[in-house]
């Protein structure tokens, strides 16, 4: 359920010209306006204020809630919206940057909908960014309520013009208020290829901007590796925290994934395990092909099972009918003396946030269980925890998803096992 809602809009009096933004953040239950924010910002373009206008309006829902709000947005400018929704490409460079502000912010919270509303419904964010140009005009600095405070401000004329979304021009030189462009990349490109973006990052890192880059993709791909068999999945037992190894059977499952993974179109940038056996045996059998070293990262570990660690399901159902049955009811429960799928849910979440943040633009491998696999799953999908259930996931096979910087993702391929064949 959304829980906030942000109406931002930006204007410029010239177009270019100066410049202001407004935004309101509301409880998405009854509409009351909790918080307010306005700037004037200098000479710019419509599109420059109506990004810096969703930056400030995200801004605020992470001051007023943290990280994981649930947020609707929701803008009368049609290329943000488009933008930020990933239909459209960014072609204008100086709006690149701001895209990519706006993005790392966004997919700190769950956003349910990027929305377009006629300019005549955005009518309290219109006014603040008026209220902000014209509060430059006289020398002063916007504060909420709509009074002013002495300041230095740029100066500002004249009524806003009615706004023409297609005004995608980057501010004049001599801009004070144009982020430098750190990434050259189509930040939204949903049909890109799946490849690493490392080199270009890196080429971008030691080469001053120019505003000319080749279109990427800049989406952090994560594909998702389950160990190979093991001797409970032979026999079907539940395997959690106890440390089985793999099988035989279950190394040449690891090196098929290898081979296949150390080959074009992947380019993995990173190797990302389980701390488990049977994980970290997969991870290795990768790394070695491809060249990287694994890293551990605990919150990927396997559910725990609790006293049903080792045991067939009918074993546990004929020594714990009444708990599976809740098991299998509610992801919330737990086996006795065990883990819950919910519990499971945060640290695999918390995992998420982590790799996004270290390998954002790139490719990581993960391998791990399928409780944790499948939870990425539904929350790329933004399936209800009931979902797992309704997922199967054979050892060693792969799924891809890909994130983007609007904080939507897209699940490439499930369950592949095409390598072992």
């Amino acid at each position: 359920m959304t829980s906030y809602l942000i109406e931002a809009d930006g204007g410029s009096r010239g177009n270019p010209g100066p410049a202001g933004y407004g935004a309101v953040v509301k409880d998405a239950a009854d509409g009351q306006v909790l918080a307010e924010a306005a700037e004037a910002i200098g000479v710019t373009t419509n599109n420059v204020a109506e990004y810096r206008g969703l930056i400030a309006g995200l801004r605020t829902v992470l001051s007023l809630a943290g990280d994981g709000a649930r947020v609707a947005v929701r803008m009368d400018s049609k290329l943000v919206i488009e933008q930020m929704a990933g239909r459209w490409k960014i072609k204008n460079e100086g709006l690149r940057p701001l895209a990519l502000e706006a993005g790392k912010l966004a997919r700190r919270l769950r956003i349910t909908e990027w929305t377009w509303i006629p300019r005549a419904h955005n009518a309290h964010a219109d006014r603040l960014a008026n209220e902000a140009m014209d509060a430059a005009a006289k020398g002063l600095a916007w504060s909420a309520g709509g009074s002013t405070a002495g300041a230095t401000a740029p100066p500002a004329t004249g009524d806003r013009p009615p706004r023409v979304d297609g005004g995608d021009r980057p501010p004049p030189a001599g801009s004070d208020h144009r982020p430098p462009l750190v990434e050259q990349t189509d930040l939204l490109d949903l049909s890109a290829p799946a490849a690493s973006v490392a080199a270009s990052v890196a080429a971008q890192e030691s080469t001053p901007g120019t505003g000319w880059a080749p279109p990427t993709r800049v989406a952090t791909s994560l594909l998702l590796l389950r160990h190979g068999e093991t001797p409970l999945s032979v026999e079907r037992r539940f395997s959690g925290l106890g440390d089985a190894e793999l099988t035989p059977n279950g190394h040449a499952q690891a090196e098929a994934a290898a081979a296949r993974l150390s080959r074009d179109p992947y380019r993995l940038d990173a190797v990302v395990s389980s701390p488990l056996t049977r994980a970290r045996q997969t991870a290795e059998a990768v790394a070695g092909r491809t060249g990287l070293s694994v890293e551990v990262d605990d919150d990927l570990r396997e559910v725990d099972f609790g006293a049903w660690e080792g045991l067939t399901f009918t074993e546990v159902g004929r020594r714990w009918p009444d708990e599976l049955t809740a098991w299998l009811a509610d992801p919330a429960t737990p086996p006795p003396g065990g883990e819950s799928f919910t519990a499971v849910a945060d640290r695999v979440e918390r995992a998420q946030r982590r790799l996004m943040e270290t390998y954002e633009g790139r490719t990581v491998l993960v391998v791990s269980h399928v409780t944790p696999i499948k939870t990425l799953l539904r929350l790329a999908l933004t399936a209800p925890p009931a979902a797992l259930y309704r997922m199967h996931l054979d050892v060693a096979c792969l799924s891809l998803i890909e994130h983007y910087l609007d904080g939507q993702a897209v699940v490439k391929s499930f369950n592949d096992t095409s390598h072992l064949r």
